[in-house]
């Protein structure tokens, strides 16, 4: 049960009004998901979560809209969030996503975990092989002519 009230339309501030109007727009939908009747208890977060969802998830960029729920998915089952597993299943689902897919998805999420587990509880080192930034210049703030007198 959510610790905030999860507000309806009409009970929401004129600002967090404009935000649902923005997301039913968006989405092409009258439905409002719980996460943004929570954040309208606060408006700034609200607008604030709500630009960067579309900045990152929406826009469109190199990377497809159904690899981006994946991966949003990838890191909701990490971080055991039930709420956005569900979302996102459902967002990756109407993307494309069937069962095959969330099985094997899973199934990656769980062997990186048990990966980065073992390796870390082992401080396993980093392969030379595997710094890309080696050659990589320092950071400075002086110039070429400073550093040479």
């Amino acid at each position: 049960m959510a610790k905030v009230k999860l507000l309806n339309y009409r009970e929401a501030s004129k600002e967090a009004r404009l935000i649902f109007d923005d997301i039913m727009t968006t989405r092409k939908s009258a439905y409002v998901n719980n996460i943004w009747r929570a954040l309208a208890n606060y408006p700034p977060m609200m607008r604030r979560f709500w630009d960067q969802m579309k900045a990152v998830m929406i826009r469109p960029s190199k990377i497809d809209p159904l690899t981006k729920e994946m991966i949003y998915l990838a890191v909701s089952i990490t971080n055991n969030c039930e709420y956005c597993i569900n979302s996102h299943i459902a967002a990756a689902r109407s993307k494309g996503m069937d069962d095959e897919i969330l099985c094997e998805l899973n199934e990656i999420v769980g062997l990186a975990n048990h990966g980065n587990k073992l390796t870390q509880g082992l401080q396993v080192d980093i392969d030379k092989s595997l710094h890309d930034y080696e050659g990589e210049t320092p950071w400075s703030v002086s110039s070429d002519a400073d550093q040479k007198s």
